[in-house]
């Protein structure tokens, strides 16, 4: 069952590439206390994730923290090498943390879960942009395969 608004965030274990390599972060320590923007893409250096997803977060950063958003996160089923190149690639910086779910297990805990299997993908987790306030869920977009419109930055800034 995919999470709605008002459900807390599944406590789960992710992983962050730091200096001494890949770090388990829990879901908790990540939400409390904050009101987060977590955004997933099914894959890193794919074409819309690269071009424009995680583009838009980071062009859009500071009015997103206007706003009253503290942190923004972007997650993907890919391990935390991959997610840390991936930063390094798009010039993050230390504007977007760059977490990694390698397992599936808080796509999986959260419903959302995008099977590529037979495109050489394997399980990833589908397109999608949380608010969440403290653990708790305040809004949840989910683009439709193939698509990208109601989980970009802009989308997210229009009804912060």
């Amino acid at each position: 069952m995919t999470i709605t608004p008002g459900s807390a965030i599944p406590t789960a274990t992710v992983y962050e590439m730091t200096p001494d390599g890949p770090q388990g972060v829990s879901t908790d320590e990540l939400f409390k206390g904050k009101r987060v923007v977590m955004f997933g893409i099914p894959g890193a250096f794919t074409p819309t994730c690269s071009a424009h997803h995680l583009p838009g977060f980071v062009q859009h950063a500071e009015r997103l923290r206007e706003k009253g958003i503290d942190s923004l996160i972007c997650m993907a089923v890919n391990d935390a090498f991959v997610m840390g190149a991936w930063g390094k690639d798009q010039s993050v910086g230390d504007t977007v943390r760059m977490i990694a779910d390698g397992d599936g297990e808080l796509t999986k805990a959260m419903g959302m879960e995008l099977d590529l299997t037979g495109k050489g993908l394997g399980l990833r987790c589908q397109r999608f942009a949380l608010v969440v306030n403290d653990g708790v869920i305040e809004r949840v977009e989910i683009d439709p395969a193939g698509t990208f419109e109601f989980t970009s930055a802009e989308a997210i800034l229009s009804s912060l």
